[in-house]
């Protein structure tokens, strides 16, 4: 089965015919998915505005982060659950929609940013964590996160208007 069959199969399914024929099941969903990624995004940026120096300078960064990761993954949680289910639900049509593409590639990008902090300048977190100024790797970390963040809410807002014709 390949990637346009699955999504076919997808949008047939009775998941997402209820979802799509219910009065309030997409909306309900997307305003949940609108609400994670408030979440989500909120707390990330907490953690990446204290890796730019931003704010919170001086508590460590390893706690700014332990406070909010279980927000961060309850968000993401959020996120995922509701994501899947809008997906499902138009997933025929967004085979074709290159905005949504795009914001795939940027989640992949999103969900390797902290892999790639926390195996490298996050391992070293006792020698710099409670400095105000952060070391650069940390703080193009930070940078690169909420720039893919926001340009995943930009892309996510996009994917409505650009219809296959």
């Amino acid at each position: 089965m390949n990637l346009l069959h699955l999504c076919q199969w997808l949008y047939a399914s009775s998941l997402a015919t209820t979802i799509r024929e219910s009065q309030y099941g997409f909306p309900v969903i997307e305003t949940a998915h609108v609400l994670g990624i408030t979440v989500l995004v909120g707390t990330v940026a907490i953690v990446d505005l204290r890796l730019l120096g931003v704010v919170m300078k001086r508590e460590p960064v390893s706690e700014v982060l332990e406070q909010v990761l279980p927000l961060t993954w309850c968000g993401f949680l959020i996120q995922f659950c509701s994501g899947s289910l809008l997906l499902f639900s138009k997933a025929a049509e967004y085979y074709w929609n290159p905005i949504f593409r795009i914001k795939l590639v940027l989640l992949l990008l999103a969900g390797l940013n902290p892999l790639i902090f926390h195996s490298t300048i996050y391992r070293s977190v006792a020698t710099w964590g409670e400095s105000r100024i952060t070391p650069i790797r940390a703080r193009l970390a930070g940078a690169f996160s909420l720039t893919i963040w926001g340009a995943i809410i930009v892309a996510g807002r996009a994917i409505a208007y650009f219809h296959h014709r």
